[in-house]
């Protein structure tokens, strides 16, 4: 298993790279690739490029300066994997694979094609008067660029969340449906301080609006973009709101918080917009001039670029073809001298998750617990604070069934959580039953190496916690349900939260050795949930075995 952080990040090839590419994109993750426990993947999405533009020399042109750039920014041949999509043949074919799974409505909920569709209804024409399937199949493409090569983090704008969290839908129903944890979800990264940036007329800054300011314009160029940025009328010496300013927020992407707070106070002093202009001209021109000399040195040379590019798609390709052979495998395209094996009845045996879902009604925040079927266990009462009913699900999510209760009064049977009423029973067999679908279970597969692994779940299908590898599984179970009580006693002095304020938790048993490792929790009151909750495999055991495939 890959012990790095894999970072991946891409950029369609169809225009000039510009400022927001760069704040948003690639200033970002090479940022992310100097770390030396993160393994970055950067590739130039050309095929992503033909659902937009069917001009060739476009695309060509287009992928040459976008690899000149990352390279003038400073991406390091050495340390990353920087390839053409195009070059990766099993990228199309993952694609296909997961294609398969993907739901319709998931894509239909898609932005680019929601707003193709509202566009198409505003001029009085059919839904779909102009949508190619490529615009519409965009997010599947996507999803596998990132999980071909198992990406944990995804650096990208903040337009482009929803992509990743369709990948993460799109990767966890495969896992769901082939039984395995075949992918991992990955996750974006946004830089804190820049949200989508502005273009020359307030917009966002894109090349379908024609409103870029393009990262290698000479001096006096960039000059006289940044002049013709959109102001309003207020005069010099007026007091500014920097927090309605398009110039502030293309300076605040490239200044440090010293500098950014003085062109706060700046605004406040009422700095007239021509100066600002130049505050922010002379601030983007610092950092780009030494790599905007790179760059041109780049550009004249193409062969090179070329060369790098063949070479690490190499690379790349290597790592791609092993990860599909072993996905053929897992969804039986195989050769036919291997006798067929029928999973079925190893996947029939874990529970389908259970869901829960918040909504609001009217003034009132409630949620419900719905069976693998869809059909309603329990409705919750209505809540005034959200957080309430928020902290409730989250205990319930986490926290299993170990503090729920029954109160038997005059009305309905009431449910509480640790004191807390929240819900009611109209029939009280459904407590059972709602119980012992919170708690945990285990899942014991059988490694490559050959030795037995777990991982407990609860039943909404969080993951909670990934066993070490134990050569019987009778000692794997036997370890995972006598170690909470010997931890219990140690609840919450071992729980310290990383850089990022997430919270991880390693068990041991009565003689220190290592039984396992968590996973990444929001915070420690969530930990301590979760640990509180796995006495659960200890008073109602549910075991359930699958194997893995090599």
């Amino acid at each position: 298993m890959n012990s790095k952080l894999r970072v991946l990040t891409g950029i369609t090839t169809t225009g000039t790279p510009h400022l927001g590419n760069y704040v948003g994109a690639i200033r970002p993750a090479i940022a992310a690739s100097r770390n030396p426990g993160a393994e970055s993947f950067f590739f130039l999405a050309d095929y992503h490029a033909l659902i937009k533009c069917d001009d060739p020399a476009r695309v060509q042109r287009s992928t040459l300066e976008i690899a000149a750039s990352w390279l003038a920014c400073g991406l390091d041949l050495e340390k990353v994997y920087f390839y053409r999509q195009s070059d990766i043949p099993e990228i199309p074919e993952l694609t296909w694979l997961l294609t398969c799974v993907t739901a319709k409505g998931l894509l239909n909920r898609a932005h680019a094609y929601k707003a193709a569709v509202d566009q198409n209804r505003a001029a009085g024409t059919d839904n779909d008067d102009g949508v190619t399937a490529g615009l519409y199949m965009y997010p599947v493409l996507m999803a596998a660029d990132i999980l071909i090569f198992n990406a944990n983090k995804v650096p990208v704008g903040r337009d482009q969340v929803q992509h990743i969290e369709m990948a993460r839908d799109i990767g966890q129903r495969f896992n769901h449906i082939y039984g395995g944890e075949y992918f991992t979800l990955p996750e974006a990264v946004i830089e804190g301080n820049v949200a989508t940036l502005p273009g020359l007329d307030g917009r966002k800054m894109s090349k379908s609006y024609n409103n870029t300011i393009p990262l290698w314009l000479p001096e006096k160029e960039l000059r006289k973009a940044i002049s013709g940025i959109v102001t309003n009328s207020q005069a010099p010496g007026e007091p500014k709101n920097p927090d309605e300013s398009h110039i502030f927020s293309l300076y605040r992407a490239f200044a440090s918080a010293s500098e950014t707070a003085a062109m706060r106070n700046a605004f406040a002093q009422g700095i007239g917009w021509g100066d600002a202009k130049q505050k922010l001209y002379e601030r983007i021109n610092i950092e780009l001039a030494p790599m905007r000399e790179r760059y041109e040195e780049l550009i004249e040379r193409p062969h090179r670029i070329e060369d790098a590019l063949r070479e690490s798609g190499r690379k790349v390709r290597k790592i791609a073809k092993e990860r599909n052979a072993h996905l053929r495998e897992i969804v039986g395209i195989r050769e036919l001298k291997v006798a067929p094996q029928d999973r079925s009845l190893e996947k029939a045996q874990i529970p389908e998750p259970f869901r829960i879902t918040r909504f609001r009604t009217g003034e009132d925040f409630k949620f419900k617990i719905l069976r693998p079927t869809g059909k309603v266990l329990m409705e919750s009462f209505a809540f005034k604070d959200a957080k309430k009913c928020g902290d409730i699900v989250s205990a319930l999510t986490f926290g299993g069934s170990e503090a729920l209760q029954l109160v038997i009064g005059s009305s309905w049977p009431r449910l509480m959580l640790s004191g807390e009423e929240f819900g009611d029973l109209p029939i009280e067999e459904r407590f059972e039953e709602l119980r012992d679908a919170l708690a945990s279970y285990l899942v014991v597969w059988q490694a490559p190496t050959k030795k037995f692994q777990g991982q407990i779940r609860t039943a909404f299908g969080e993951d909670l916690f990934m066993s070490e590898e134990f050569e019987q599984k009778k000692e794997l179970v036997s370890k995972l349900s006598s170690v909470y009580l010997y931890v219990a006693d140690a609840l919450g002095t071992y729980l310290q939260p990383d850089e990022s304020g997430k919270v991880t938790f390693v068990l041991r048993d009565k003689n220190g050795a290592k039984v396992g490792t968590s996973t990444a929790f929001k915070n420690s009151e969530q930990a301590k949930l979760v640990l509180n909750s796995l006495a659960s495999l200890r008073s109602n055991p549910r075991v359930f075995q699958r194997v893995m495939p090599a």
